[in-house]
């Protein structure tokens, strides 16, 4: 069990949370849930003990399964070594046996033989001699093929280094789990994976994810910091989304009605203030000031979601984009080999596949960014492409140019004030678009390229992993807008609940090739054999 005591939280005027009282109980998984700025990555450092909280304390099993983001310090290190340092217990005692053993028998005194007798003891304890098989197994269903596993960090790309971290917090049955973005560096077979992992962890696990299908296959409760607070709601991410709708419904209705009252009693005081009601007059004012202060000690909600919809100028014509034969190779991986796709006005394509099998290299070949080593790339008639590329300096240069001078070049008539209205429907406050570029946090400069297609109204949208730095709201609304979406989609994305509302067509990429599936296919999940066999190759 995790219990938090009287924990509050603050940096300067901004309370993150206050005085939190909450349990985390063995045998459930709780989504730790809330809008990006509301503290999710502070509470769960609290929880850790990474950070200290302004006050009350945080009571945490003996073995905490923690996910770092730290791997430059195990670049020298064999990647298994990594994943089994994730039981600090047992690593210490196989290190110090290697370091006796390493003298010789002829070295060993007799407490040095004691002592080596006291370390079997606590390997055996921690089941030592089935370690690293269990830790090949958590690489293995990462996607971290067996002739990684004996190469140093450093020879792993990004990506790939976050994946043996996450082994590393999974390794040797931890009392207790805490991810924070689990599923960030992970392709769809490998997030599949690791919810069928977790789905079978008996102890207290705390996760912190951006995809809603994760949040809603792996927990069992939700803890939504809000309010100042953490409530806990049972159930997975859709169930606590409709439980704090009905809550958040009955709370504002409370609001208003306070909010009418003291209207009320202030007309009451100016009106009869200077007549023959004194008394009541002054017994209102009274109750007015216990009103006021209700109101300005009421915690408000954080939760905002933008607004996000994308029209269409003009359609275009009937045949959107056609592949004819394409084929494209780098080095020794083949990208694509005599891919023919044909879509059509209307079509929402989603691209899926295991990481670095080159479905960013598919967009940038669809946006002539790359070129094809043959066959033919061809926008059909009237085409309007609104891009948005993985890497989004590619767009946004990072320069003292402002947020608001830099959407201005793509406003042809629209005024100020609607340029201002946009900035707001994407959550910009007051003085948010006069930020330079070079400060925006990721999820503002997503949100920044979303208001650039929205002014550009586009009928052809080509979208690169658009849910990266987005919280779960933003990718909500993201989703429903794609799927009113009344022009032509082609997107990547690991997101699987974005793919299952909004896709009508899927591309699957696997060394095997590229293949259409369907999308009752892609949500049974048949695609996935391709995909483990990608990893294990």
């Amino acid at each position: 069990m995790i219990t938090v005591s009287e924990v509050t939280m603050r940096y300067g005027t901004k309370v993150l949370f206050d005085n939190v009282n909450v349990s985390f109980n063995p045998g459930e998984r709780y989504g730790l849930t809330g809008p990006n700025g509301s503290g999710k990555s502070t509470f769960m450092k609290i929880l850790s003990g990474d950070l200290e909280a302004i006050s009350g304390r945080v009571f945490r099993p003996k073995r905490l399964g923690i996910l770092r983001q730290d791997h430059y310090q195990f670049e020298n290190d064999r990647v298994l070594d990594v994943v089994l340092m994730g039981n600090a217990a047992l690593w210490a005692a196989m290190k110090e046996k290697d370091a006796l053993l390493a003298d010789g028998d002829h070295h060993m005194t007799e407490a040095d033989g004691l002592r080596l007798g006291e370390l079997e003891m606590v390997i055996a304890e921690e089941d030592g001699y089935m370690a690293e098989p269990e830790a090949a197994e958590l690489l293995e269903g990462l996607g971290i093929p067996e002739k990684l596993h004996l190469q140093p960090m450093s020879s792993l790309v990004g990506g790939d280094k976050v994946r043996v971290l996450l082994a590393q917090a999974l390794f040797g049955r931890p009392d207790g789990l805490l991810l924070d973005e689990p599923t960030n560096a992970l392709d769809i077979g490998s997030i599949r994976w690791l919810e069928g992992f977790l789905a079978e962890y008996t102890g207290v696990l705390v996760v912190i994810s951006h995809d809603r299908h994760f949040l809603n296959e792996v927990c069992t409760k939700i803890a939504d910091i809000d309010y100042e607070t953490i409530i806990v709601y049972p159930g997975a991410y859709d169930d606590m989304v409709t439980a704090k709708a009905e809550s958040r419904g009955a709370l504002e209705l409370a609001n208003a009605a306070k909010e009418k009252r003291v209207q009320q009693l202030q007309e009451f005081v100016q009106r009869f203030r200077a007549g023959s009601r004194a008394s009541q007059v002054k017994s209102r004012e009274k109750q007015l000031e216990r009103e006021k202060q209700a109101m300005a000690d009421l915690k408000r909600s954080n939760i905002a979601r933008p607004f996000i919809r994308f029209d269409v100028t003009r359609a275009s014509g009937k045949q959107v984009l056609n592949l004819d034969g394409v084929h494209k190779q780098f080095e020794h991986q083949s990208i694509t080999d005599d891919l023919t796709f044909h879509v059509f006005r209307g079509d929402k394509v989603a691209i899926v596949g295991p990481n670095g099998i080159g479905k960013t290299t598919l967009l940038r070949m669809i946006m002539n960014e790359v070129r094809a080593d043959d066959g033919k790339v061809e926008w059909g008639y009237e085409t309007q492409v609104g891009y948005m590329p993985q890497d989004h300096h590619e767009v946004i240069a990072k320069t003292d140019q402002t947020a608001h001078n830099w959407l201005s070049q793509f406003v042809k008539d629209q005024s100020e004030e609607q340029l201002r209205s946009i900035f707001g429907k994407l959550l910009f406050s007051k003085d948010e678009p006069f930020k330079a570029t070079k400060v925006l946090s990721g999820g503002e400069t997503v949100r920044l390229l979303l208001a650039k297609l929205m002014l550009q109204k586009p009928n052809v949208l080509v979208l690169d992993e658009p849910t990266n730095h987005l919280d779960l709201e933003s990718i909500r609304s993201l989703t429903e807008a794609l799927d009113k979406y009344e022009g032509t989609c082609i997107f990547v994305t690991h997101d699987r609940q974005m793919v299952v509302d909004v896709a009508t067509r899927i591309l699957e990429m696997s060394r095997e090739g590229v293949r259409e599936v369907s999308p009752e296919q892609f949500a049974e999940g048949h695609f996935l054999e391709q995909q483990k066999q990608y990893h294990k190759d």
